[in-house]
């Protein structure tokens, strides 16, 4: 409600606020264009202590939709929209508007097949329903690593009798690489850790290709460094290394360590690869 009552603010001016905008008077008239809304309005006081109302700032337009605003399509997209948000919750929460995305293409594809004749509602339900089971099916394989298509007919009639199909029993197990493992002695270790690097260094193979080589025939040193080369074998060579071979292949078997005679040349051990075949 306004007052008639006139107060006088800083330099002449009439305190009070616009009847517009409710914000500060600063025209020394009481009526006039407001500087703050640019309207006309005039110069209102109140007695009260709520000098000021404030508005709502929500805006009378509707937000977008989270789906990136589809529900302002207009004829058959629309129609697409219509049908896939109506699958689109049915997978997981941040594939959804994945799934959207192919049902709207799938159906959009279908259309321009079909030469862009219209189809019915049902059958466009159809196409979504089937677009969502691909779906599934895709996503089953990606987190067990087959599908029902990859077993034979009596484990699917065995899975659907038994429904097993929660609790694939061929399915690949997923293993966190922080889960503790226990050996015979007790001690406790990660998954992680167990894991072979195929970088690391064998020190076992690597003492015992050093012990070899400290023994192993100038002859066949020799040999070696060829083949690490590139070079070819001569014949006599060859022979010499297939010799060598079935020695120690004997060796082996019989669980006799083979000990050549020879140990005088160690200079290109360090040359000779693990294995000298």
């Amino acid at each position: 409600m306004s007052s008639s009552v006139t107060v006088t603010g800083e330099y002449n001016r009439p305190g009070g606020f616009c009847n517009r905008c409710h914000k500060v008077w600063v025209l020394k008239e009481r009526q006039g264009v407001c500087r703050w809304c640019g309207k006309v309005a005039t110069c209102q006081t109140k007695e009260t202590s709520a000098l000021r109302s404030f508005k709502s700032s929500r805006s009378t337009r509707p937000k977008q939709t989270e789906t990136g605003g589809y529900d302002h399509l207009r004829g058959q997209w629309l129609t697409f929209y219509t049908i896939a948000s109506k699958f689109s919750h049915k997978a997981k929460p941040d594939e959804r508007d994945d799934l959207l995305h192919d049902i709207i293409i799938t159906l959009a594809d279908i259309e321009r097949n079909n030469g862009y004749h219209p189809f019915t509602e049902a059958a466009m339900y159809r196409i979504a329903s089937r677009a969502q089971a691909l779906y599934w099916r895709k996503r089953y394989r990606i987190d067990n690593g087959l599908t029902c298509g990859d077993c034979s007919k009596a484990q699917r009639q065995k899975c659907k009798e038994n429904w097993l199909f929660s609790a694939c029993p061929k399915a690949v197990k997923l293993e966190s690489l922080n889960k503790p493992v226990i050996d015979d002695e007790g001690n406790t270790t990660e998954l992680g850790d167990l894991i072979a690097d195929d970088r690391a260094l064998d020190l076992d193979a690597w003492l015992d290709a050093g012990t070899f080589l400290l023994h192993c025939p100038d002859r066949l040193i020799a040999i070696a460094e060829k083949r690490r080369d590139g070079i070819t074998l001569d014949e006599t060579e060859r022979q010499y290394l297939c010799r060598f071979r079935q020695r120690e292949q004997q060796s082996l078997f019989s669980g006799v360590t083979f000990r050549p005679y020879s140990a005088t040349n160690t200079v290109g051990a360090s040359a000779m690869p693990a294995n000298c075949g």
